[in-house]
């Protein structure tokens, strides 16, 4: 395997290491500063130059893009992916992962546990904010921040008050989130790579600081996690669209509180709390990947004209609870069951046989026209359209996605 590390810090410590495994896995891999890259555009012909020579023999590349050059970053990790080179992270996911209030609203979106948080710019609508979260004190965060630079603790209301005036006032945007106290000063680093997670440590504060982050004097501890918190660590980076992340997370009373989902996660610190081979396990999920690819499947639907992706919701009380998968009759009007959510869980290719249950969620593939017209006028305006009011060889179908 041929193999690009983009990355602006060819001798940092995780650079240095993953090039090293590469090598001692036979792998030829080169180290490649992202904004010394040209990105040539013509019809069927998208091009990469890189100081001044053309790019063309790789087979894979793992982006370890900073956030001071997020859009040229994203730039070239699209030319790679438009000239079908296998990118350990896409553009997309690392886009996603980069904002702090989108990457919170599709983790919120899809049941995954986060601090309450909120967002305003009026400046009559913080002290609500403030309320909503749950009072002082609160954590006030920029939406563009790394390694935790941009996170204030605000013990009362007016300090909040004052410090996003400030924030506000330098044309920053911040948001304000419930402060979880039963895990001040501490939280769990998840090192996720595809659908695992290869180590994990936990993090922990030092004197008055209550960010936990090792670039902040930090101390890190090896953590055997308990199932929940590997399964939220997981579908957190899928949800993303990353393959390779690190997933910050808060032990709350009611489970894993998701703070960040990092596409350029450091290795100094949990390698060597961990003792783990962490660079290891990347490169071989890259060369896995390489010889056998996993794709983007509303990518390659674009050569199936009237097909799409949808989400089928089954709420309380619908007629399809308690009967199983085939009896839904879905495939008589070509759908198909992709994957099964349930609450946590994720279940992919789930059985015709499998019974179904109240706030299940079914990905599925199928014709959209088929979709579409299982579902009545009025209930194809409703966010979560109710199954049970439907005809008894309908379905409800949410979300639709379509490829045309």
């Amino acid at each position: 395997m041929k193999l690009a590390i983009l990355s602006r810090s060819p001798k940092c410590y995780s650079s240095m290491r993953l090039q090293e495994a590469a090598q001692n896995r036979g792998h030829d891999v080169q180290v490649l500063d992202t904004i010394k890259f040209a990105i040539d555009l013509k019809r069927g012909a998208p091009d990469l130059f890189y100081r001044q020579k053309q790019i063309e023999d790789y087979d894979a590349v793992l982006p370890r893009i900073g956030a001071s050059i997020t859009y040229y970053g994203t730039a070239v990790v699209r030319q790679f992916q438009e000239m079908d080179v296998f990118c350990a992270n896409t553009a997309h996911g690392i886009n996603n992962s980069r904002d702090k209030l989108r990457s919170l609203q599709l983790l919120s979106r899809h049941h995954i546990g986060i601090p309450q948080t909120t967002f305003v710019h009026n400046k009559k609508d913080v002290l609500p904010a403030i309320e909503r979260v749950g009072g002082a004190p609160v954590v006030i965060k920029l939406i563009e921040g790394t390694q935790g630079i941009g996170v204030l603790l605000a013990e009362t209301v007016k300090q909040a008050e004052a410090i996003i005036e400030l924030l506000q006032a330098q044309k920053q945007n911040v948001l304000i989130q419930k402060f979880v106290a039963e895990s001040k000063g501490r939280d769990i680093r998840a090192f996720v790579v595809g659908d695992r997670v290869v180590a994990a440590m936990r993090r922990v504060a030092q004197g008055q600081e209550f960010r936990s982050n090792v670039h902040r004097g930090g101390i890190a501890e090896p953590v055997e996690l308990p199932q929940e918190y590997i399964d939220t660590a997981v579908r957190a980076t899928q949800i993303m669209g990353l393959q390779v992340a690190g997933v910050d997370m808060l032990e709350g009373k009611t489970g894993p509180q998701i703070m960040e989902v990092n596409s350029s996660p450091g290795l100094e610190g949990i390698e060597t709390c961990t003792g783990l081979d962490v660079a290891g396990a990347v490169i071989e999920y890259i060369a896995a990947q390489v010889d056998f690819p996993e794709i983007d499947v509303r990518q390659r639907l674009t050569v199936s004209k009237g097909y799409g992706v949808s989400e089928i919701y089954i709420p309380e009380g619908s007629r399809f609870v308690g009967r199983t998968i085939q009896e839904t009759r879905l495939y008589e009007h070509d759908i198909n069951v992709l994957t099964l959510y349930r609450g946590n869980k994720v279940i992919p290719n789930p059985k015709p046989q499998r019974e179904l249950e109240p706030n299940d969620k079914l990905l599925c593939f199928g014709k959209l026209e088929a979709m579409r017209g299982m579902v009545p006028a009025k209930t194809r305006r409703r966010r979560q359209p109710d199954i049970a009011s439907l005809p008894e060889d309908a379905v409800s179908v949410a979300d639709v996605e379509s490829v045309d």
